[in-house]
């Protein structure tokens, strides 16, 4: 059906950059609101910045400036540019999306496999 298959996570020294890519495959006939969201051991899994399909976007406080979402409609990718990277910011980042399917009238919701970001101190 849908598959949305993050990429980028990786290990990285505090105060560097990664970036995440989330790529939505499968019988897609629109994409609307796209995000991430992260989960550490422990903790509830939060939203990290979601982005329409108009490009308004919103973050968590705790990553605002730091943290850049973006979409590319045409290849329907959803990125995260992470920089000032904290130990903090260590977690499991998800890929969401509400996705309109081919010959469906409504959306549904779909979540990435997830992908490890560490920051080490």
């Amino acid at each position: 059906q849908v598959q949305l298959v993050e990429s980028g996570g990786g290990l990285v020294q505090a105060g560097g950059s990664l970036r995440l890519s989330c790529a939505a495959s499968g019988s897609i006939f629109r994409i609307n609101l796209m995000g991430w969201y992260r989960q550490a051991p422990g903790n509830q899994r939060e939203l990290v910045a979601r982005i329409t399909s108009g490009r308004t976007t919103n973050y968590a406080d705790s990553v605002k400036g730091r943290f850049t979402i973006s979409r590319d409609n045409t290849k329907n990718t959803v990125y995260l540019q992470m920089n000032r990277l904290k130990p903090e910011d260590s977690a499991v980042y998800y890929c969401n999306a509400d996705i309109v399917l081919n010959g469906w009238p409504r959306e549904n919701n779909y979540w990435g496999q997830g992908t490890q970001v560490t920051v080490a101190s």
